[in-house]
Parts: C-alpha cells; structure tokens; sequence
C-alpha cells in the first residue's frame, strides 16, 4: 500500500458532471446538485435554525467529494449566523479530489465562486492524515480526515450536532455505509444530533436503527421518491477517555498563557482568532526572548520511512504550520536541500522517495543523494511573533509562581523546560542549542540546506547550527566549542559562502529547548498527577486504563518541542484551541495520546514507577 491516499479514477460525463469510475457513480447532479445538497443535507439537519441559537456548532460528514455540500453550508452560514458564531465542518475522505478537477467541478455553480475560489485556494494536500483549514474572516474551520472510512472515524476525535451522510450510493461504496461505522457516528454525535442522507437502503436503515438512532423515511428530492432524516438519541455512552482528549465544556471568555515564544505565541493567535480574550505572561522584556528568539528559524518536514503514528503526525504539523504561517510578517518560503548527514540517513531517505508521504509538489529527489523540500519556510522570529501576540494583554516582567494558577481561568503553560517547575512530575528535559550569526555584504534570496546541521541565508543575515547537548540547568552561556562544532558543520553545508561569513562579525547564540524522553511534544490537558496514579494504580500489574483520566481542571501544556517548535507550534494551538473551546480536534485520536500529558504517567505506572 502507497503512503499517498489513491485518487480517484476520475471520468466527465458530456454533460460535465465528475464520475468516480472505480465505484461507478457521480459526485452529483450537475443539473440539481447544490439544489439536493440544500434539501437534502441543510434542511434535513433543520439548518440554519438549530445553529443561529449556539455559539459553536458542528456538521460532521461521510464524503468530502468536490467539497459542495462544505461550500452549501458555507454560503448558508455566512447568510444566516450570528457575529460571534463559529461553524466546525469535518470531512471524510478515502480518494480525494486534485484542487484543479474540483474547481472544474464546482464551476457549475458560480453563485458559490466566493467561497469555492477561497477553498481552491487553500486546497488540502495529498497526504493521509488530518488536515485543518481555518476562515478566520468566516469564522469557519474545515477539519479532512483522509484515509479509509473504516480506520479514520474510528480515530477522529469530534462531537457533531449535524451528520451529512454523502458516500456513492451503498450499492456501489458499500465500505462507506457498512453498519460497523454507525456506533462510531453515534458515539460522536450530540444528543439529540441530527443526520440526513439521500439513500433509504434497507441495509442503512437497519445499521443505523441498531446503534440506537431513530429513522424516519422524508420525501425524496428529485427523482429520488424517498431520503432519511435520524435523530441520535438523548443519551449516548462514550468509551472511556484515559488520556484526557475531551474538550473542557463551555467555552470560556478569556485565556490565560504563561510564556510568548512560539508555543504561547501560536496558541494565542489561534484562541485571539477565535473571538476569545487572551492573556499572555512572561517573565522576559518581550515575545522570544528565549529558544524561540534565533535571528531565523526554518520550518521543513520530518518524514520517517515508517507508516507510523509518529511519522503521520510529523506530516500532520508540518502541514499546519506551513499553512499557519503562509504569508504572515516574518515568514518566507524557500526550498531546502536536505542532504544525508550519514549512511543511515542516507538509507532512511531512499526508502522516503521509494514510497513518499507527500506528493511531488512538495518533495522531489536530489542529484547525487537527498531530498528537496518544496514549500518549507523561514521565519523570522522578531517580526512573526509580536505579530502573532497583536490583541492579547501581554505582561511582560512578569512572573508567575504554580500558586498563581488556583484561579479557574483555562492556562496554558508554554514555559519551555521551565514547565517542570509548575508540574514537579513532568519528565521534561533542557537540550542547550547554540547558533552563530553573521550580517555578510552580500544579499542573497531567502534558501536553506540540512544536514543534520543547517545553514539559513535571508537577505544580508546568516545564521548556521545548531548543537544539541545536554543541559543540567545553570547559566545560559555560549561556548567556543559549539562554535567551532558549528564553523565546521558550515563548511560541509554551505562552502560558497562560508568564507563570506568569516569575513562578518560572527556572533553566537545559546538557548535552552525543551524535550521529552520519547522526543514527542507535551500538548495537552494535564493531569491530576496524585488522583491519577490512584484511579489507573492496575496498570503497574498489566491491566488495560479502563477509566476517564483525572485532569487537573483548567490546566493544559504545549510544550517539549525540541528543536522543532515552530513546526509543533501551530498544530499545538489548534489542538488547544480543541480542548478549551469544545471543537473538534485536528489530529487523530493516535496522534493526541502519543503527545497527550497523560502518557507519561501511564508509561511511569507500566514501568513500576
């Protein structure tokens, strides 16, 4: 199996209606398509009557297709919501669609363009995993889960109030309607939550009125005599949550977040966008000021040659915060020449592109070993990151003891390696990375080369690194040793202009990154450690977590990036932004226990700790 999702095998009728050959069937009407979505799907869920009272409401879907019932409910939305609404859309998706066959899809309806140029625009890239695209402006997010149907809504983590139910037609895509998937819808509905679907096939009926859901035979729209309207029912059963993914519950009016470099910096963004109040502390003069404050940093992938959890969650960030940061002050794209640092390296990356996770629009291989990122950034942190921070209430001299936060105002703590501090039980490590810098005469356009070390050219400003050595607290202090292990690392990356450096006033910088034993991140609600190790006392002799994690209340954590924290930066804050204000969550369940808090105290029980 590739690690690229299939596309379909895509046909046009004469008439320009889209086939997916493979199953046999259309996308939709060309001739009454949008007017079936609208009966069908909207006035099937009661829309827009049953969102105009809710501040957060979310239409959950089997069929993402050419994005139309997305764009119906889009163009619906903004007609109908209130100013401080916010509308959640979650796809599923197993073949999708190329952004230029959907936009020859969709330009069947121009009364939509507004909205189909902006979703043509911001397409989602091929690759499986989760994938978030966010409308500020619209006050609407999309949230794609690709992948097979039978693995991807088992692992998506959402509570919808509206289900559009939209695969080909059961007879032809019977993997989309097999009646195991209905008490995973069931189990990510609202009480109450509504469901609609053109098919009244006795199969589909029958699966859904198993799992609890009442069904109700409606006019057909169209040729079609018949359609469903399901209702899910008052009370619904849900696993138990022993890593802590559940959002909080109600949202609230404001957020407080100790530390404004990238981690408190994204999430603040996120939340800011989200129409809540944010309060941003930190005890240094201003934004980054600590790991997060090298003259430049870069943002490329990660990519393992493995099909794993941690690989798809690498591809996952790495997406967010290309997308987060595209076209932001301070963010420039560029390639990269990643070059393998060793023969493991070296072998790791031909397995890459013998079965890539990205398509090559976004990788391609290098003449004589490696591999050219396509579409990474570099950032530079003095200009993104009080751009971010624009319309919090940012204390800056200002610091914060753990008994500051026994108020119930939801904190974050993005305090780096310092996290320890406010959480004793915390396995969280300090990493001391050092740069060198040098502002050369020559100006040169925004590029960038990896291997193992990386050397970064913007403009007249250089900047090359960095080490990774182990920290035991202390003072920060830069070393001749680590700048030398990194004049010599430039001079394998980047020998054109190596000697221009030298000729500049080099300058160093040393910092301190905060990792993890496992080198995944800490994003998350955090536990109440003591409680904790009570409730889940029988995985020390083997048994399975059978009950809902203790959570410390309003605590969570984005934290332990490592060295890769403006990549981690802005899927964290979505992931965050999930928690705090009861939206879906943009990774899947895998992805969130493998960066949940919860981990560490389990893995601790499991070790006999």
């Amino acid at each position: 199996m590739t690690r690229l999702p299939p596309r379909p095998k895509l046909s046009w009728k004469e008439d320009g209606t889209p086939a997916d050959d493979g199953v046999g069937d259309v996308y939709f009407s060309r001739h009454d398509g949008l007017e079936e979505t609208r009966a069908v799907f909207l006035q099937g869920c009661g829309l827009p009557e049953r969102w105009l009272a809710r501040p957060n409401f979310t239409v959950a879907e089997l069929g993402f297709g050419t994005g139309l019932n997305f764009l119906a409910a889009w163009q619906l939305w903004q007609q109908t919501r209130n100013p401080h609404q916010w509308l959640h859309f979650v796809s599923f998706e197993g073949f999708p669609l190329d952004a230029e066959d959907a936009r020859r899809a969709l330009a069947a309806w121009p009364e939509l363009r507004t909205f189909s140029d902006k979703l043509i625009d911001a397409w989602p890239e091929r690759a499986f995993g989760v994938q978030r695209i966010v409308w500020p402006e619209d006050r609407i997010t999309l949230t794609l889960h690709t992948g097979d149907i039978c693995e991807t809504l088992p692992q998506s983590e959402l509570h919808a109030d509206a289900w559009f139910l939209d695969g080909f037609s059961p007879t032809k895509n019977e993997r989309m309607w097999s009646e195991a998937l209905w008490p995973h819808v069931r189990e990510r509905c609202r009480e109450g939550a509504l469901l609609a679907t053109f098919t009244v096939a006795g199969g589909v009926r029958r699966g859904l009125s198993a799992a609890g859901f009442e069904v109700e035979k409606k006019p057909g729209f169209g040729r079609k005599r018949e359609r469903l309207e399901v209702r899910a029912p008052a009370d619904i059963d849900r696993p138990a949550d022993s890593h802590g993914l559940r959002p909080m519950g109600q949202a609230p009016q404001q957020v407080r977040i100790i530390g404004a470099g990238i981690a408190g910096a994204c999430a603040a963004r996120i939340l800011l966008d989200r129409g809540i109040a944010v309060e941003v502390i930190d005890a240094a003069p201003g934004p980054a000021k600590a790991a997060s404050g090298n003259p430049l940093a870069l943002v490329m992938p990660r990519l393992d040659a493995g099909d794993t959890v941690q690989a798809r969650l690498l591809v996952d960030a790495y997406l967010a915060a290309r997308r987060f940061f595209a076209g932001r002050p301070g963010a420039w794209e560029t390639t990269v020449a990643h070059r393998p640092k060793d023969e493991k390296e070296a072998e790791r990356i031909s397995k890459v592109l013998a079965d890539p996770p990205l398509g090559l629009e976004n990788l391609e291989a290098l003449a004589g070993g490696g591999l050219l990122h396509k579409g990474a950034l570099i950032l530079q942190p003095d200009v993104l990151l009080p751009s971010l921070l624009e319309g919090a209430d940012c204390r800056f001299h200002t610091r914060l003891e753990p008994e500051g936060l026994e108020d119930d105002i939801p904190t974050i703590l993005a305090t780096g390696h310092s996290a320890g501090a406010f959480m004793k039980w915390l396995d969280i490590e300090g990493r001391l990375g050092q740069v060198e810098c040098v502002e050369t005469e020559v100006d040169a356009p925004a590029s960038a080369t990896a291997s193992g070390d990386y050397a970064i050219a913007l403009g007249r400003r250089r900047v090359w690194g960095a080490t990774f050595e182990r920290w035991e607290g202390g003072s920060i202090e830069e070393s001749e040793t680590a700048r030398a292990s990194n004049m010599d690392a430039l001079d394998a990356l980047a020998p054109y202009w190596w000697h221009e450096a030298r000729k500049g006033q080099v300058t160093s910088r040393a910092s301190v990154r905060a990792t993890t034993p496992d080198r995944l991140p800490l994003i998350g609600r955090l536990p109440d450690y003591e409680r904790a190790i009570d409730v889940f006392d029988g995985v020390r002799h083997g048994q399975s977590p059978k009950d809902d994690a203790p959570l410390a209340g309003h605590l969570l954590i984005a934290g332990g990036f490592g060295s890769r924290g403006f990549t981690w930066g802005p899927w964290a804050g979505e992931i965050l932004a999930g928690l705090v204000l009861d939206e879906p969550a943009p990774a899947t369940q895998s992805a969130l226990r493998a960066v949940s808090p919860m981990r560490q105290v389990l893995r601790r029980l499991k070790r006999g700790g």
